[in-house]
């Protein structure tokens, strides 16, 4: 199954994972949000890895500070039934360690709610943080990532990341 790996990206952090991730599953597609057909390449693409940093820390919507803000309330409304969908949050868990990550769940609940199969949960278990609204049933929801305190283990979840959603999208 192919991925479409669509981002959006503030600093360039998320792209940069987004870009990792392609070398990662071979045959994916890289996409920036801000330069596609939102719902026509969302809609025709086999299976989707959505990329989000979390800015707005502490808000209840709109919490990536990116264009995929723009599009939140429309995602539910897509024809997404049964395609897997996978997300990666980025955050800061220490500045922001009531925080981490949150973008992630209001990405995640909006692809759930267009009828997407949803892949890709990660254990809370190798992270340090607060709070964060991403983990749901006792399991991030996506992968989460934290460029500004624990770069060093972005490679390995990386990895067993790719691992993981590509048996997941098979099943």
């Amino acid at each position: 199954m192919r991925f479409t790996i669509v981002y959006a990206s503030a600093t360039g952090h998320t792209e940069d994972i987004a870009e990792r991730l392609k070398v990662l599953l071979p045959g994916s597609e890289l996409k920036d949000l801000d330069r596609m057909d939102f719902v026509k390449e969302l809609e025709e693409s086999e299976a989707l890895i959505c990329c989000t940093p979390t800015w707005n820390t502490g808000s209840e919507t709109k919490r990536s500070g990116t264009k995929w803000d723009e599009h939140i309330d429309n995602i539910p409304y897509l024809s997404l039934k049964g395609k897997p969908i996978a997300i990666v949050g980025l955050g800061d868990s220490a500045a922001f360690s009531k925080y981490f990550c949150d973008a992630m769940e209001e990405l995640y609940k909006s692809f759930e709610s267009a009828g997407g199969r949803m892949i890709g949960h990660v254990s809370v278990e190798q992270y340090i943080f607060d709070d964060s609204k991403s983990v749901i049933d006792g399991m991030f929801c996506g992968l989460p990532l934290d460029e500004d305190n624990e770069s060093e283990k972005t490679d390995e979840r990386l990895q067993s990341w790719a691992r993981l959603i590509m048996k997941e999208v098979i099943i």
